[in-house]
């Protein structure tokens, strides 16, 4: 297999798994005060969400190019 082929299979793998998992948690850990050897901390969790038309369109641009390399294999 060439690479071109490989690059465009992870590239739609990644589009798919987008796909089914549109969002995702992120958690991290602030240090609001420090008072000597005390130490306050804030917890904050964020949601981020992945756009359908972005995983949609990386599953496109994957099958695109694994058909380019495909025919560029035939060709040579």
């Amino acid at each position: 297999m060439k690479s071109i082929v490989i690059f465009g299979a992870i590239i739609a793998l990644l589009g798919i798994i987008a796909f089914a998992i549109p969002s995702f948690n992120t958690r991290e850990t602030k240090e609001v005060a420090k008072i000597g050897d005390l130490k306050l901390q804030a917890n904050s969790e964020q949601t981020h969400f992945i756009p359908p038309l972005l995983s949609e369109g990386m599953i496109l641009l994957g099958v695109l190019i694994i058909g380019a390399g495909v025919l560029t294999n035939r060709h040579s």
